[in-house]
């Protein structure tokens, strides 16, 4: 009997040590969640290979000076922004739910820094392209511009997001930052009509894209128009753009296409959204988050062929009040996501 008492008695206690381990444990998972909660990058922090990665450095960064803390504000603001406009416009900005593969291929993965690009033609992007091919070169490259501008543009040089298993789609966009750039919509869609329609070496798109522009939306147009494609006016090629037989047949080229439907932002949640107008402040802010700031600088460029708000009127006059409403339309979303005013030289009705 006494020694049944006292097996109880040592049972009694192995219970209570188990239970207080238990609950003890219990305690720590509890806090620790509570702690990943406020800081979803502090697991990541102390176990990742040697140091911080951008996506942490932006959200918590190590770096405290005034202009970090001024950038930090801007960059916030933005992404508010975005949210902001997705969500007054659900409807017409949530209408596809399930990204494809397609849907992907402007996004430029840089797994040596973890960072994803979103490329959009005529906001700087063969510049961004040489820095991204710099980053992810593993040396192979030092300057970006050294590296030829035709070079930038070749598809194997770079790796796409569409190129990953959807596993590996997901991870980097939960654990990379994803930035893009963005420009005054009607400044970049000028840009792309001066590029790809007044130069004469861009003999592939006046061929492509100029003669079907002059051959539908040009009267009594001269049979060398017509073969060559090379004339294109501004206003055929704003009626081109609002012409819902144009949307019908297929999207719009990259050139001209709206940042919304390149990059998804209502789909992708960018981190950080850097503007042309402050090309370089923002470009160099991503620089340093990724670690290579002081080795690193974005390419300075020439702005006197740049298109100007100014020139972008020049052309806006030479159309007629319902074209402008139209593409103001079009591109709408654009103006209102990346908080564009719209421009005083518009006539809308």
């Amino acid at each position: 009997m006494k020694q049944t008492l006292l097996d109880l008695m040592r049972m009694s206690r192995i219970c209570r040590m188990v239970l207080a381990t238990c609950l003890g444990s219990f305690i720590l998972v509890i806090f620790y969640f509570q702690i990943m909660r406020r800081n979803p990058f502090a697991a990541e922090g102390c176990c990742r290979k040697g140091s911080r990665n951008a996506l942490q450095e932006l959200y918590n960064p190590t770096q405290v000076s005034a202009e970090f803390s001024a950038a930090a504000v801007l960059h916030q603001a933005r992404r508010d922004q975005v949210a902001d406009t997705c969500r007054a416009h659900s409807v017409s900005s949530r209408k596809r739910r399930v990204l494809t593969p397609s849907d992907l291929k402007h996004l430029v993965v840089d797994e040596e820094h973890e960072l994803i690009y979103c490329y959009v033609p005529k906001v700087a992007c063969t510049n961004w392209k040489r820095v991204m091919m710099v980053l992810s070169g593993r040396g192979k490259y030092s300057d970006p511009m050294e590296i030829p501008s035709n070079e930038a543009h070749v598809p194997t040089n770079l790796k796409t997001l569409n190129q990953y298993s959807i596993a590996d789609i997901n991870h980097r966009l939960k654990s990379y930052l994803k930035f893009l750039f963005v420009r005054e919509p009607f400044e970049r869609l000028v840009s792309a009509y001066r590029n790809k329609f007044t130069l004469r070496y861009n003999t592939s798109f006046h061929k492509r894209y100029g003669t079907k522009i002059v051959r539908r939306y040009r009267k009594n147009a001269t049979t060398e128009a017509l073969q060559s494609g090379a004339d294109v006016k501004f206003q055929e090629f704003a009626e081109y753009l609002v012409d819902p037989g144009t949307h019908r047949e297929a999207p719009l080229n990259e050139h001209w296409q709206t940042v919304y439907s390149l990059c998804h932002p209502c789909h992708i949640h960018y981190d950080l959204v850097g503007k042309y107008e402050t090309l370089e402040e923002d470009a160099n802010y991503v620089l340093k988050l990724a670690g290579v700031g002081n080795s690193l600088r974005f390419p300075t460029y020439a702005k006197s062929t740049r298109t100007t708000d100014q020139m972008a009127a020049m052309f806006f006059n030479n159309i007629s009040s319902l074209q402008q409403g139209q593409l103001y339309q079009l591109y709408k979303l654009d103006f209102l996501m990346f908080n564009y005013s719209i421009p005083s030289y518009l006539k809308l009705q």
